[in-house]
């Protein structure tokens, strides 16, 4: 039987791996502007677990009551593309889109995470001078309008932003500088009675980047990946505090769940449908999605769900 999990936690204990009742940033009880899915690291890939696992989180997402508006995919579609032959990628986007177009009916928009780059860790140099290198096939797999774009929905613009970027054989968390250049031009064109939302498949601000290790540096400093965290969070925080119409900021790419808030601003990183890579719980937080609800008067409310992966 489907089961709904509140497992929202304070920003002070979001690693913690039991559930704790968080009640989020909402203050109102009006009814909300928009409720939408929050979706991420779905990493589908052949197999009875992850195939069935993604059929159910769509099909539970569709069925949800209240009914949600849309789905914001958070990004990693796909198990892997960064170190896998054309063949396999090929296969991997076969499957996310026959599941989803068997199992969903919302609209749906999507963040590039950096399992869904192609061939960032192959050495092949005909790969790299492929067209489809990089992130151009995930941006056709989507049909996004580009790699970074916004929407908008009542009185929130949301603003996707491309957080992975090609690094030496690995990946980055960042905004690059074209990139960096939309986002100062599209906050300040944005009308300041309009609330934003910020989504990346990396966090920007995150505590649980700081738990994805097992460990700590040689010297007892907390260990956290430029692959974990934004290495520009400095930068943006400092650009967000120009815009007071910043709300919240969404993520996933950890597979654990927190709530922060900093300087007025609400970072919410929201797990993970596939879990521990469709191995169950990763660190207590077991496959889930959020629910968001977005006010008229910029309160966010944030519900962790959980779906029956195994039946």
């Amino acid at each position: 039987m489907n089961r709904r999990s509140f497992l929202q936690q304070s920003a002070l204990s979001a690693a913690a791996v039991s559930a704790l009742p968080l009640t989020g940033l909402a203050s109102t009880n009006a009814k909300p502007s928009i409720r939408f899915a929050f979706m991420s690291d779905v990493h589908i890939k052949a197999g009875a677990i992850p195939e069935q696992g993604m059929q159910r989180a769509f099909r539970h997402v569709n069925a949800f009551k209240p009914k949600v508006d849309f789905i914001l995919n958070g990004g990693d579609a796909i198990m892997d593309a960064m170190k896998a032959t054309k063949a396999k990628v090929e296969e991997q986007w076969a499957l996310w889109n026959k599941i989803l177009a068997e199992e969903n009916k919302l609209p749906i928009y999507h963040c590039i995470g950096n399992h869904d780059a192609w061939g960032w860790q192959m050495t092949e140099p005909e790969i790299k001078a492929d067209p489809l290198y990089n992130k151009t096939w995930a941006v056709q797999q989507h049909q996004m309008p580009n790699r970074y774009y916004s929407f908008i929905k009542e009185n929130w613009k949301f603003i996707v932003l491309d957080s992975a970027h090609e690094n030496n054989g690995g990946y980055i968390a960042k905004v690059d500088p074209e990139q960096m250049q939309w986002l100062q031009k599209e906050l300040t064109a944005t009308d300041k009675e309009m609330h934003i939302c910020i989504a990346s498949h990396i966090p920007i601000v995150s505590f649980v980047s700081g738990f994805f290790f097992d460990k700590t540096e040689d010297n007892g400093d907390r260990k956290i990946s430029r692959a974990l965290l934004h290495t520009d969070s400095f930068t943006l925080t400092e650009l967000f505090r120009n815009h007071p119409n910043i709300r919240c900021c969404l993520s996933g790419h950890i597979h654990l769940q927190d709530i922060v808030e900093y300087r007025g601003i609400h970072y919410y990183c929201n797990g993970a449908i596939s879990g521990n890579w469709w191995g169950g719980a990763f660190k207590g937080f077991n496959p889930a999605y959020a629910i968001f609800e977005f006010y008229k008067d910029g309160s966010v409310k944030r519900e962790m769900i959980e779906y029956d992966l195994y039946l």
